[in-house]
């Protein structure tokens, strides 16, 4: 576990690498000339460490001949265009192809200016030629699993690669994969992004769930979840039911919650949330896989064995020839649940500039708080109406969508006051302690 959530085999050096070599070729040609004529520089540069300091600084201050300082940006790695790209592709021509498509910057006349044009799309793929390859590894139980990219789904689209998916779907009879931070964030990105590209749709959907998660969000405070309140439970489901919804009505797709258990969760919690969801016609699963291994799993293998059976009608939440906005309207309204977006002057200001441009018909991808429908991290339950408002918007043309930032999503996080740093150490004996 240590070694997958640490250096693993270094893809994530590696994307770190390819994004700053493109940021060094940038300010090398601006010295040498600046014969494209950036005017302005929209790369920037990443670094895969939570560094809130980082989210803008001033380059070039030595003082010496012909460098040219300006402000610049840091992004987390997994916020990487090149992470997007990595993940988006589906062989190295592809990549390569992608590499050089990504928008760097404008010059005096408001023309876009990509990295092909600086010719430093082949040195960036051999940086990531190994990085491409899919991971294989293994469960406590020898089952393999393949473990590649990590575009977090709050700042990026976050799902592995379509390679390492496409991978898993020639050698397996039944390919289970990861759509993280939330069903409003990960499955609509999955789904409208990935699923989009890659020509593939699920037969089923796992929400995963825990006791926990839905008493926080019935207002249970976090030093109390592990008492039974079945009052906050009570409260807490309907977040679970509007992804449910989400899930079964909007995508049309076979929904099964799997419950996460946890020693503190109570047998009338369970049972509870269990006839709740009897109601609704959806099935529960119990998932004891962190106790007992692949035994505690059984259940909800056999049962999704049945439900991928069934028959859906998968559809998107909107289609690629839609305007940016009425896509970002569509995703806001029909899964998050808002009234309406609202833009600022400068989102306004970079759609127009993207639709000009020609690129209005790609997907977007919207960077929001994880921890509410809303773009209020607060805002847990969203009784009231709410609105999504729009800070910027920006082109990620070798990825091939459009991020669109929500409320006070940071695509550079800091560090909490006390960071997870302080307790992980190695012993001895070479054993990392502390992660986990």
């Amino acid at each position: 576990m240590e070694d997958i959530n640490l250096h693993f085999t270094g893809d994530i050096h590696a994307i770190t690498a390819a994004n700053n070599l493109l940021s060094s070729m940038i300010d090398n040609h601006i010295y040498f000339g600046n014969e494209l004529g950036f005017d302005k520089v929209v790369w920037k540069r990443c670094l895969d460490l939570n560094d809130r300091q980082l989210r803008e600084v001033e380059t070039g201050l030595s003082n010496e001949k012909n460098i040219v300082s300006r402000r610049d940006k840091f992004d987390i790695t997994v916020a990487s265009e090149v992470m997007a790209i990595v993940c988006l592709a589906k062989d190295m021509n592809d990549l390569k192809r992608r590499l050089g498509n990504i928008l760097i910057g404008y010059n005096k006349e408001g023309e876009a200016i990509y990295a092909k044009q600086l010719k430093v799309q082949g040195a960036m793929a051999v940086l990531l030629k190994d990085a491409i390859k899919p991971n294989l590894v293994q469960t406590l139980e020898h089952t393999p699993a393949i473990v590649h990219g990590g575009p977090f789904a709050n700042i990026a689209h976050g799902c592995n690669s379509i390679i390492a998916t496409k991978m898993a779907l020639k050698l397996g009879d039944y390919v289970i994969t990861e759509a993280g931070f939330g069903a409003d964030l990960g499955a609509e990105k999955f789904l409208d992004i990935k699923c989009r590209e890659a020509k593939i749709k699920p037969d089923a959907v796992v929400l995963v769930a825990t006791i926990k998660a839905i008493k926080y969000h019935g207002g249970q405070q976090k030093e109390n979840l592990a008492e039974e309140n079945i009052d906050a439970l009570e409260k807490g489901i309907d977040n679970l039911y509007r992804h449910i919804d989400n899930l079964k009505n909007k995508f049309g797709l076979n929904v099964i919650v799997a419950l996460n258990k946890f020693n503190q969760d109570t047998e009338n919690e369970i049972n509870y949330l269990e006839n709740k969801l009897n109601e609704k016609g959806i099935q529960l699963s119990l998932v004891e896989g962190w106790a007992k291994g692949g035994e505690g799993a059984v259940d909800i293998a056999n049962k999704l064995v049945d439900l991928v059976e069934k028959k859906e009608e998968f559809k998107y939440i909107y289609e690629l020839d839609e305007s940016i906005k009425s896509k970002v309207q569509r995703v806001a309204t029909n899964i998050y649940g808002a009234k309406d977006v609202e833009y600022s002057e400068e989102a306004e200001k970079e759609i127009e500039k993207i639709e000009k441009l020609g690129y209005g018909n790609l997907p977007i991808c919207i960077a929001k708080t994880q921890y509410s429908f809303s773009d209020d991290a607060k805002n847990l339950e969203c009784k009231d109406e709410y609105t999504i408002n729009v800070r910027n918007v920006e082109l990620k043309a070798g990825a091939g969508f459009i991020v669109v930032l929500a409320g006070k999503i940071m695509t550079m996080p800091g560090l909490p006051k006390v960071p997870a740093a302080e307790s992980i150490d190695i012993n001895e004996k070479g054993e990392i302690v502390g992660i986990f």
